[in-house]
């Protein structure tokens, strides 16, 4: 089942057991899925990680005790982040394979593992890498 699937129906259940909190946040997901939809962007399962990493961030940020309520929310459709060893392994063989400067690295490394680790971190590593 597709994440925005698991989302609408999460929704509906939250609506039917009167879970205010969680239908209310799940409905501002529904929102800003649709509002991708209506830029003409279809709506897999990396379109909703994105959107669900942005509001991520954005609630860690805020750091209230609604924000950490409605991050517990969004959890369970995210996928596990990488390891810090798991990122030097990737990064170790971007740079054997020529790649020596953090902007090549970086967009290596976001084509094929966007949304699936910490870009701070990669950045971090990629400098220490690289230094």
């Amino acid at each position: 089942m597709m994440i925005k699937d698991r989302i609408n129906a999460d929704f509906m259940s939250a609506f039917k057991n009167k879970e205010m909190v969680k239908k209310n946040f799940l409905g501002v997901v529904k929102g800003e899925i649709q509002n991708e939809e209506g830029r003409g962007t279809v709506a897999t399962d990396e379109v909703v990680i994105g959107i669900l990493r942005k509001m991520e961030k954005s609630l860690k940020q805020t750091n209230t005790v609604e924000s950490l309520t409605e991050l517990d929310f969004i959890v369970p459709y995210l996928p596990q982040l990488m390891s810090e060893d798991m990122i030097r392994v990737i990064l170790g063989g971007y740079k054997s394979d020529g790649i020596n400067n953090i902007g090549a690295m970086m967009g290596a490394f976001n084509k094929e593992h966007k949304g699936l680790a910490d870009n701070n971190l990669v950045s971090s590593i990629i400098k220490e890498i690289l230094n």
